[in-house]
């Protein structure tokens, strides 16, 4: 076995935890974006709806005993779509495959007065170059290898509240 199912914490507690990393990981993007000035693209803001919905699905697994195991192995999925839609964040920002129409950077108005209003008001953010690296990953290449490990940990926790819930 991967883990040893004694060293997690209670199921009850593990849904606090769920949460609580939930919103400490959104804190960290909002602190790089409203702190440091690294302006999300679409695929950023995609990304941390899985968080936003892991939050809700933590505190319900921390609060409703009877469905934790359900609940805690939502979240787990949560983080795996995270981890997926950061893993096509990262080969957009590779440029192994082409990203969404949003993500370009280019603007669609549909009149002179909107386009000036766009390029007056929002900065371009492209998603396919990375706005800050740190030892050698972009923030959507660190979101997946920390959604990989809170997918695996969580899912692990629910396997281990669905066994004490059929004791």
């Amino acid at each position: 076995m991967l883990m040893e199912t004694a060293a997690l914490p209670s199921a009850n507690r593990f849904g606090l935890i769920v949460a609580a990393v939930s919103a400490a990981t959104l804190g960290a993007a909002f602190i790089a974006q409203y702190g440091f000035g690294l302006q999300p693209c679409e695929l950023c803001l995609w990304q941390r709806w899985p968080y936003a919905v892991a939050i809700l699905l933590g505190l319900g697994a921390a609060l409703l005993p009877r469905r934790r195991a359900p609940l805690l192995g939502l979240a787990a999925l949560s983080f795996a779509i995270g981890g997926g839609i950061a893993i096509f964040h990262v080969g957009v920002e590779q440029h192994w495959w082409q990203g969404l129409a949003s993500c370009s950077g280019a603007p669609t108005p549909n009149s002179i007065e909107a386009l000036r209003t766009q390029l007056m008001t929002a900065p371009v953010t492209r998603c396919d170059e990375p706005a800050f690296r740190f030892l050698g990953l972009t923030m959507a290449g660190w979101n997946v290898l920390w959604s990989a490990l809170l997918a695996v940990t969580t899912a692990f926790a629910a396997r281990r509240a669905l066994a004490r819930d059929a004791a």
